[in-house]
């Protein structure tokens, strides 16, 4: 009876600060909650006030114990303390398997974009799919991590992707870069979230983007390793620092730029990584075959503003040469402890930044995290308005 007196506005002004897991039990508590709490104004405040930098999505390939099967893909939403306390059990607790034959191609305020490539014939067909993970909001015709899929029939060029959200209209999108090797031209297609149909926004001068496939949405742009000037026959022992660069995509303004490096990155190194930690830009590397460095743009977009956050020697990170692969996950709130992985030993490492020493190392199970993304858990729909 107390409840039912409470005003509306502070009933929902109280509702707005619960974490989703609670906002979801409480939709049975009447027909007026369960309408309010996917209202899009309740979700754009719920998300507001949503607690960031406290969980990623990992990109995980499960190992899978029968000789005739292939690893599957996967992707396990972490708190990032659990991470640092136990990161095997948090991986494999937290996987969601997924159909070997979608992508992951990126979390964006708690959607989950995947993408499925079908050939038909000499075209091939790319279909769309999103979710959210938090509120388990999925396709009632698929039995995968799908609600809403859109066709488009494309030829098979390379192709990178990205999703990221465009904050000025207030939507949620699909990036494609396609180049034409014969051409040696770049277009880039766009999807957005609700719509039936990809759109061709630009054209640029065609040059290699290094890396993964999938783009790092930061900031209303999706961003990719890039080398200017060269074509795709190049030799990497030619290329100098001058000529790598971040290829930046606007999801608002549809226009692309290039980002410098740092300027205290002295040497090229052979496949950086480049991801995003507390929402910002970062990039890591192997320097001289002796460090690891990794790179934080505090500024998006602002090219004095990369910072070096870590300049560790490898001996220390137990990684001796010859072969080096290690991946940053994620950092602590205050960000004295990184959490590493080496896939080289199979090992999760917990460095402590501020104490330069090695707290403990933590073997891989079956789900060995490929990738770190941001990600918070939201009440966002995985559809349009």
């Amino acid at each position: 009876m107390a409840m039912a007196q409470l005003p509306q506005d502070l009933i929902e002004e109280i509702l707005s600060w619960l974490p989703v897991k609670s906002l979801m039990r409480f939709r049975c508590v009447s027909r007026t909650w369960n309408s309010l709490i996917f209202q899009a104004h309740f979700v754009k405040l719920n998300l507001q006030r949503s607690s960031r930098n406290t969980h990623v999505l990992l990109r995980c390939q499960i190992n899978t114990v029968f000789e005739d099967m292939r690893d599957l893909p996967g992707i396990a939403p972490c708190s990032i303390c659990s991470l640092l306390e136990n990161p095997s059990s948090t991986v494999d607790n937290g996987c969601h398997q997924l159909d070997n034959r979608y992508l992951f191609i990126g979390s964006c305020n708690g959607l989950v974009c995947l993408i499925n490539l079908v050939a038909r014939g000499e075209f091939s067909e790319y279909r769309v799919w999103f979710c959210n993970l938090a509120t388990r909001i999925m396709s009632e015709d698929s039995p995968h991590l799908c609600l809403r899929s859109c066709n488009y029939k494309l030829w098979w060029y390379q192709v990178k992707c990205g999703f990221g959200y465009d904050d000025r209209s207030d939507t949620y999108k699909v990036v494609l870069v396609l180049s034409n090797i014969k051409s040696q031209n770049r277009e880039v297609r766009v999807h957005r979230l609700g719509d039936t149909h990809w759109r061709k926004v630009l054209n640029c001068p065609e040059f290699p983007i290094l890396g993964e496939k999938c783009g790092q949405p930061v900031s209303g742009t999706v961003n990719w390793f890039a080398i200017r000037k060269l074509g795709f026959d190049y030799e990497w022992e030619t290329v100098t620092v001058d000529q790598l660069v971040i290829f930046s995509y606007d999801l608002n303004k549809e226009t692309f730029k290039y980002l410098l490096m740092p300027n205290g990155l002295s040497q090229v190194s052979r496949g950086p990584e480049r991801g995003v930690l507390k929402g910002c830009l970062c990039l890591s590397h192997v320097h001289r075959r002796t460090h690891f460095v990794v790179w934080l743009m505090r500024e998006f977009g602002v090219e004095n503003s990369w910072t070096q956050l870590l300049n560790v020697t490898l001996e220390l990170l137990q990684a001796p040469l010859p072969c080096v692969i290690l991946k940053l996950l994620c950092i602590s709130e205050n960000g004295d402890v990184l959490l590493l992985a080496n896939y080289i030993s199979s090992k999760f490492i917990l460095y402590n930044k501020k104490d330069n020493r090695i707290v403990h190392t933590q073997d891989f199970n079956n789900q060995v995290p490929m990738s770190s993304h941001d990600y918070i858990q939201s009440l966002v729909l995985p559809y349009g308005n």
